[in-house]
């Protein structure tokens, strides 16, 4: 069965020409043409990836991504934009984008990056046969459901449900508890790549991954300068 898209882009003639090379390519393709309209596409059919132009009327990208996001937290998603602006890129890494083009861009560039997110979103719902769970402190962490539950005096207190990147670089940390991880091997592993806007991504999840277990004050991720990071947990 072939991957389902939806490509949310105001310019109905690229919009047309995007969807019709996609389709060449073997994925399904709902074309929205503005954020509302992507919203109700979103709301009434199950995808597997959202490619969102930036600028659009009566709903931008960003905004759209913001709505899914309260709604579904692991739908890869790409933007595309013709701003190139370093602020406008980490926004759109904040609220949870796969990955960010600029405009304008080489047809088969936007197609590798579509599967390799695909290819890294499948291999984390294969990894459900893993069956791999993990104790953080007064954490369970359930990899291959990416479910983490606090646990206070025996009683489960709180349950996330985090995003594919969210468990992945969690699922690092926790493998290699109190030692180092080297932030080159997490952006190979998870994003595909080490660079800029990779780097600032992974350390707008670092900090959600921080929230979610500021809960046990035996646990702290620290930065080690100039090599990455180190999830550290004390002993009782």
């Amino acid at each position: 069965m072939s991957n389902k898209i939806l490509l949310v882009e105001d310019d109905q003639n690229f919009g047309d020409v995007l969807k019709s090379y996609l389709e060449m390519h073997g994925y399904e393709v709902q074309l929205a043409t503005d954020g509302m309209e992507g919203l109700e596409c979103y709301k009434s059919d199950t995808f597997d990836l959202g490619i969102f132009d930036v600028m659009m009327p009566r709903m931008d990208g960003f905004s759209l991504a913001r709505e899914i996001r309260t709604m579904d937290s692991s739908l890869p998603i790409i933007f595309l934009t013709a701003k190139t602006l370093k602020e406008d890129v980490l926004e759109g890494f904040k609220i949870g984008a796969d990955d960010y083009i600029s405009k304008p861009f080489v047809s088969e560039e936007l197609l590798y990056r579509i599967q390799a997110i695909l290819k890294r979103s499948a291999s984390v719902g294969a990894s459900k046969s893993e069956g791999r769970e993990y104790q953080i402190g007064k954490y369970h962490f359930n990899y291959p459901l990416r479910i983490l539950t606090f646990d206070k005096d025996g009683q489960q207190e709180e349950r996330v449900k985090l995003s594919p990147k969210e468990a992945q670089l969690l699922k690092l940390f926790a493998v290699s508890v109190n030692d180092i991880l080297p932030r080159s091997e997490a952006l190979t592993k998870i994003w595909g790549e080490d660079n800029y806007f990779t780097a600032r991504s992974m350390d707008v999840f670092v900090t959600k991954l921080r929230k979610y277990l500021k809960k046990d004050e035996a646990i702290e991720i620290v930065n080690i300068h100039g090599n990455g990071f180190q999830l550290l947990v004390k002993s009782e």
